[in-house]
């Protein structure tokens, strides 16, 4: 089966497929206000409030790295991404990456 251009992907994210954000639990786990997290990366409240409740379209790789900064996290802590079928996200707050299980495939050479 070829594989889709991100362009084609777009119209899946309303068949169930989709990005999620986990600053809500990030911040509850941190107690830290959203308020406070915008303070800290220089990025409006509004902007942060357009993420964490997943109406972003879009998110730079300046602003995912100033974030983790904030939070001391991994991008995999505040994006996962949930396929079609899938009933649990691939990572976030709570989940474990196979690196961080130190998976043969994580392993240094």
């Amino acid at each position: 089966m070829p594989r889709k251009r991100a362009t084609d992907m777009a119209g899946d994210i309303d068949s169930g497929q989709a990005i999620e954000v986990h600053l809500d639990t990030l911040l509850a786990d941190r107690s830290m206000t959203l308020t406070e997290l915008s303070e800290l990366v220089g990025i409006t409240l509004v902007n942060l409030s357009v993420l964490k409740n997943g109406h972003a379209r879009a998110i730079r790789f300046s602003t995912l790295a100033a974030i983790c900064d904030a939070l001391e996290c991994q991008p995999g802590d505040v994006l996962t991404w949930r396929g079609p079928d899938d009933k649990h996200p691939k990572s976030g707050p709570g989940r474990q990456n196979d690196f961080r299980h130190g998976s043969p495939s994580s392993q240094p050479r």
